[in-house]
């Protein structure tokens, strides 16, 4: 476990809210030194302030920057800023992808409101691509643990047709690509990477699909628990992910759904 001197980063693309800010509190916890990057606007910073308190409190080091990490430049000057604050020793131990930015168009609507070609390639970008660069920047800056565990968010929505949801299912299967070629080509770097598939679980970013109530409906009656998931059920799961007993867990899908997909 990390303690409250922890040389030990943990880096969170999207942790100012839902599963990225459930991550930061359960990893800060534990002691690690916390980096996250997430782009709000400034009407909602009180509320994510108050939000970071807490884990100010609970983390060996404490980073927060509102900037778009989707944006090369932005990622290059985070990385070095970071790079900068790290003592001697420090390591970046765990990535963490939980950045939610894309369309939830239909694709059979009348032109100019229908899913166009862009909106599924910025999708893709900032859900899917952004991880894989922020990954090369840590090792390009040399800042990787010799044990770096890299963990993304995906959903049913990788085999299950919503509709609404044709652009983010691109994006999660290509996060799913990457995690696994990742786990191949960089495990000679030490670099652990796997995907979280989450449950339905009540976040903004849920409720911005079409016919959330009634998806989230099907969800409690099909899982066993008759519950939806928790942003709390997830950032429990990403510990696991995190400890010395599943470093030989790498380039997977791990579901924390209750058993939700189990019907």
């Amino acid at each position: 476990m990390a303690g409250k001197t922890s040389r030990q980063w943990v880096l969170i693309l999207g942790g100012s809210k839902g599963l990225g800010l459930a991550t930061a509190r359960k990893m800060a916890k534990h002691g690690y030194a916390i980096c996250i990057v997430h782009r709000d606007r400034r009407a909602d910073m009180e509320r994510i302030e108050k939000a970071f308190e807490q884990i100010k409190r609970d983390a060996a080091k404490f980073y927060a920057v509102n900037a778009d990490a989707v944006k090369a430049e932005k990622r290059k000057e985070i990385i070095a800023h970071l790079g900068a604050l790290m003592e001697k020793g420090d390591t970046v131990k765990m990535l963490v992808h939980s950045i939610a930015k894309g369309s939830m168009k239909p694709m059979n609507a009348d032109s100019g409101l229908h899913l166009s070609a862009q909106d599924i390639e910025i999708t893709f970008k900032a859900m899917a691509l952004s991880m894989y660069e922020w990954v090369q920047e840590v090792l390009a800056a040399k800042l990787q643990d010799p044990d770096m565990r890299v963990i993304s968010f995906t959903s049913e929505g990788n085999t299950r047709v919503i509709p609404g949801y044709g652009a983010v299912s691109v994006a999660k299967v290509a996060l799913e690509a990457l995690t696994r070629s990742m786990a191949l080509e960089l495990a000679s770097l030490g670099v652990k990477a796997n995907c979280v598939q989450a449950g339905i679980t009540e976040t903004g970013s849920f409720a911005m699909i079409p016919n959330s109530e009634i998806i989230k409906q099907s969800a409690k009656e099909r899982n066993p628990s008759g519950r939806i998931t928790t942003p709390e059920d997830v950032a429990n799961t990403v510990y696991l992910l995190s400890l010395e007993e599943a470093k030989w867990i790498t380039g997977t899908i791990i579901k924390a759904d209750g058993g939700e997909s189990l019907r």
